[in-house]
């Protein structure tokens, strides 16, 4: 029989091998060596590092186990199981409290919220319905809470009426902000400040800015009417008519009206028409055409 002779292996080789088998136990002796020096180093036992090791081998078993439940639908019948039992026990909605109520109809309150009657406690979402409330015009606010066993309580905070707005054959009560709350009639409407005009309901919060620079002919201002989308005329309850500028010198020429009204009594007097669109003067119109006096652009009687 032949012999098979192999040839040694090469010395430069086998140092190698030498070499990284070397560095693999050495590696491995050390970073055991280096484990076991800091857990030996926390002030923890070795029943306490068993219980930790053991805790944290649970938990990743019960998150395992949770995923598969939760693609599984598992929480949601849990979640209704639970539901039913708490109907059962009586925990469920039969009640309907509502606050904070005061000129808007209750009764939209309650259509928005009995959705949820007999609904078991656990199942009724607060946030939907209080979405549903606010979508309500007179709402600005709602709360929503569980009154246990049975009832909901629903606070809600309303929008403050602040003027009507003159819309294309009809009229609208607005807040502050311009917000609709509801159509009024014309006989409501009387003693509130009538808003109109192209595009002035998007500019009723700068009206409101534009009339507390004069807050004591506020009472007296009957009528604002948005023109040529650029600035306010105001008429007063006498009556009379007031030409304010564009942008920013309205408010400016409104607080010298006022102090010439304070100075001349033109509220009440003879002119029907006040013009101050030009910056420094005043210019008067009565019944039958120009005011026989003047006013001088430093506000003086002419």
């Amino acid at each position: 029989m032949a012999k098979v002779s192999r040839k040694p292996q090469g010395v430069r080789r086998s140092a190698a091998a030498r070499s990284r088998n070397q560095k693999v136990r050495a590696a491995r002796k050390h970073t055991g060596g280096l484990l076991d020096r800091t857990m030996a180093a926390l002030p923890f036992t070795d029943e306490q590092w068993h219980k930790f090791f053991l805790t944290v081998i649970v938990l990743a078993g019960l998150g395992v186990v949770a995923t598969i439940a939760n693609y599984a639908g598992v929480p949601e019948l849990a979640r209704e199981e639970l539901a039913k039992s708490a109907s059962r026990a009586g925990f469920e909605v039969s009640k309907v409290r509502v606050s904070g109520v005061d000129r808007m109809n209750e009764e939209l309150v309650y259509e928005r919220v009995l959705a949820e009657q007999d609904r078991p406690m656990p199942l009724v979402e607060l946030g939907e319905v209080r979405q549903r409330l606010l979508a309500l015009p007179w709402v600005a606010d709602a709360r929503v809470s569980r009154q246990l066993p049975d009832t909901l309580k629903v606070d809600i905070v309303e929008r403050i009426p602040h003027a009507v707005l003159r819309k294309p054959g009809r009229l609208v009560l607005i807040d502050p902000e311009g917000n609709e709350l509801e159509p009024i009639s014309a006989a409501a409407a009387k003693g509130k400040l009538l808003i109109g005009g192209p595009g002035a309901q998007k500019q009723v919060v700068e009206l409101g800015k534009l009339l507390d620079a004069a807050p004591a002919l506020k009472p007296q201002i009957a009528e604002a009417e948005w023109v040529g989308n650029r600035r306010w005329n105001l008429t007063f309850k006498t009556g009379q008519l007031l030409a304010l500028p564009e942008g920013e010198l309205g408010a400016p020429a409104l607080v010298k009206f006022a102090r010439l009204d304070g100075m001349h009594r033109l509220i009440g007097g003879r002119p029907i028409a006040i013009d101050m669109r030009v910056p420094d003067r005043a210019y008067l119109r009565c019944k039958d055409g120009p005011c026989p006096h003047g006013l001088a652009a430093n506000g003086s009687a002419n």
